[in-house]
This record gives C-alpha cells, structure tokens and sequence, in this order.
C-alpha cells in the first residue's frame, strides 16, 4: 500500500511540475512580451491541474503533492512519521521528473540548468509565509465540514494567491526545488530558493497551529477525509469550541 501511495505522490507532482514549467513557457512564447497575459494563462492551468491532480491522486495517497503539507499532516496524526520520507523523496524526485518533462515537450533542454529568475528580498519572503499559510488554512478549514470540496478549494486560493502575492505563490518546497533547475518563465534562482522553502514551512506551521488552537478536533488531513469518501468528518470533542 506504500508503494502505491508513493508512486502516486511521485507522479502527481511530477504531472503538476510539468503544468506549472509548461503552461509557463507556452504561455510566455504565446504572449508576445505581456508577462499579464504569460501569468494569466500560467494561473489558469495550474489552478485547474491542481483540482484535477487531487481528485485524480488523493484516494490513493491523499495528493499531498508538497512536503509542506505532508508535514503538518503527519503532525496532526494523519500520516505516520515512518512514512513522511518515502513522501518527501517521492514528491521531490517526481518534481524534478515533471521539469524534465516539461523541457522535453518544449524543445527546452533536458538537462537542468539553474535558473536565472531573481525572487529575492522580504516582499517575497513574506508572499510565500503568506501563500503557504492560507493554502493549509483552506486544506484544514475544507477538510473539517466540507471534505469533498478540498480539490476545488486549493484551486481556487492557488489561482487567487498566484496574483495576491507578489512571489506568484509557490507555497512548496518540492516545487521551489525543481523550479530552481528550470531557467523558463516559472523558474527561482537557486540562492533563493532556501528562503522561499523557510517561509513555506512556517506559514504552514502557523497555519496547522492557528486551526488546532480554533478546533482541538480537527480532522486528520484532507488526504484522509477524501478516502473516507465524503463521511462527515470527526464529531467535535467539545461542543463548546465550535465556531460562533
């Protein structure tokens, strides 16, 4: 079961890594000079894989497809620590995987080269603490009461927070690691990219400990909840703490 569950996490992120380096070459190449019109289409089809990835992934290994959200899962009981390597080894490697692929499809060349993209300073620090803690906040806000909307909801914030933050909201490790080897549109410069991975899991830190603190029966994470194919999540322990 394991190995299913990697092997899915591999090719999920491998499949979103390729939407989000091709959409952004493509995007680019057809936008004539509009970096609006690049981001737009960029937006677009990242927002709409990711819905697309977890419906299609998260049964099987919950599409995680980031180790922020592998890591506040397992925090929380959803996923047992021996098991959050396979998860990180497997989203990062199929990260990289999905780049290459994207190249490949793009004529761009196969090998990584470091990419040139310069997303340095506070401003984008702070986006990407930003876009990670509202991404998990959506993740154990969704998956408390409305588990079956969890795939739409990430799509949705993703979309909005590609333009609400000015780092085009990575809000993944994995993702930030593989885009540092792609010199296209979508891609980091691999000096900023340790940053941009600090940022992300303290925004999901916060995030898991803001929503532990407003529902001390929280769910187990959203990977979970959809296995259970929509049963309505874990009664509250004290009714008192609900939510006014």
């Amino acid at each position: 079961m394991l190995r299913k569950k990697l092997v899915a996490e591999a090719i999920g992120t491998a499949l979103l890594l390729a939407t989000v380096v091709g959409s952004g070459i493509m995007g680019e190449r057809l936008a004539a000079g509009n970096v609006a019109i690049a981001l737009l289409a960029n937006t677009i089809a990242t927002g709409a894989g990711l819905v697309a990835l977890i419906l299609t992934f998260g049964p099987i290994s919950g599409a995680h497809l980031t180790p922020a959200v592998t890591l506040a899962d397992a925090s929380q009981g959803g996923l047992p620590w021996r098991e959050v390597p396979g998860y990180l080894v497997a989203q990062i490697a199929g990260a990289f995987a999905g780049v290459a692929a994207a190249h490949v499809m793009f004529r761009e060349p196969a090998l990584f080269f470091a990419s040139r993209h310069d997303r340095s300073g506070i401003a984008q620090l702070f986006s990407e603490f930003i876009a990670t803690f509202g991404l998990l906040a959506v993740i154990w806000g969704c998956a408390r009461r409305r588990p079956g909307v969890v795939p739409f909801a990430v799509g949705a914030y993703i979309t909005a927070a590609y333009w609400f933050t000015a780092s085009t909201s990575f809000a993944n490790p994995a993702v930030t690691l593989a885009r540092a080897a792609s010199d296209t549109f979508a891609g980091i410069r691999p000096v900023d990219a340790p940053g941009f991975i600090v940022a992300q899991l303290a925004g999901a830190g916060c995030a898991t400990a803001l929503f532990r603190w407003l529902v001390p029966a929280l769910p187990v994470a959203a990977p979970h909840v959809m296995e259970r194919g929509g049963t309505p999540p874990l009664r509250e322990e004290h009714e008192g703490d609900e939510l006014s």
